[in-house]
């Protein structure tokens, strides 16, 4: 089967108004991040620029525009005389991205747990009950959102703008390959995994909330390298780190 998105595939991006106050472009890369990201857009797939612009209602030179920033983001890949596709999902990006995430992730839940107030306690809490709800719904997308909350809810409690900014801009291809290992298995895994951090950090144990960070995201690594192996179509092996 060819990997081309045809015109009625591209259905579940928005139809855009051309009277929205706010840059068009900008409106017309998020739209397209937030679909690859999302895996609507598959790793591989080519990109039909005319039904882009038919769906989005608007002229092929914001659509063009927009491709173009995708590419210097990473998301998409142009090609001399191949036109543009979806890039695939780079797994020496994904190392670094975890080595971020592990490196940071893990020093502030550290940093936090000494002093975590009740009602953070009580954020994390209910964070946890809506995954609970999203398994038992089997929303995959829904326990996805919940599951970059949690760690998203670490990250704004620190409160270190570039900490945050770090960790965001080493994530796109570690949330896509993310959401493909989204299972109803992995979920129940990873909820577990969520319920040591907060157990920890319930508890203001500094230590033990930065081994279970540390253990979570290292069993996300690995399983991503399993997936990697087994769907070399949707990935860019890169190099194993020494």
């Amino acid at each position: 089967m060819s990997n081309d998105i045809r015109k009625q595939d591209y259905a579940f991006l928005p139809v855009l108004d051309r009277h929205e106050r706010g840059g068009t472009v900008q409106r017309i890369q998020d739209a397209i991040r937030d679909a690859i990201v999302r895996l609507e857009m598959r790793p591989g797939a080519t990109i039909d620029k005319n039904a882009l612009c038919e769906r989005l209602n608007v002229s092929r030179f914001p659509v063009s525009e927009a491709l173009g920033r995708l590419a210097e983001e990473g998301f998409v890949v142009v090609l001399p005389q191949r036109g543009t596709m979806v890039s695939r999902i780079d797994v020496a990006d994904c190392r670094q991205a975890m080595f971020i995430r592990r490196a940071l992730e893990c020093e502030a839940v550290r940093y936090i747990a000494p002093g975590i107030s009740d009602d953070l306690i009580e954020t994390f809490r209910d964070n946890l009950t809506g995954q609970r709800r999203a398994m038992a719904a089997d929303d995959r997308h829904g326990f996805h959102a919940l599951d970059l909350d949690f760690h998203a809810l670490l990250l704004e409690t620190l409160g270190y703008e570039r900490v945050t900014g770090a960790v965001e801009a080493a994530r796109a291809n570690l949330d896509r390959m993310r959401l493909f290992l989204c299972t109803p298995e992995r979920q129940s895994d990873t909820y577990a995994e969520h319920e040591q951090i907060f157990a920890a950090l319930a508890a203001r144990q500094p230590e033990a909330a930065a081994i279970a960070m540390s253990h979570h995201l290292d069993v996300v690594m690995a399983q991503l390298e399993v997936f990697a192996k087994a769907h070399p179509e949707l990935v860019t092996p890169g190099k194993t780190a020494n």
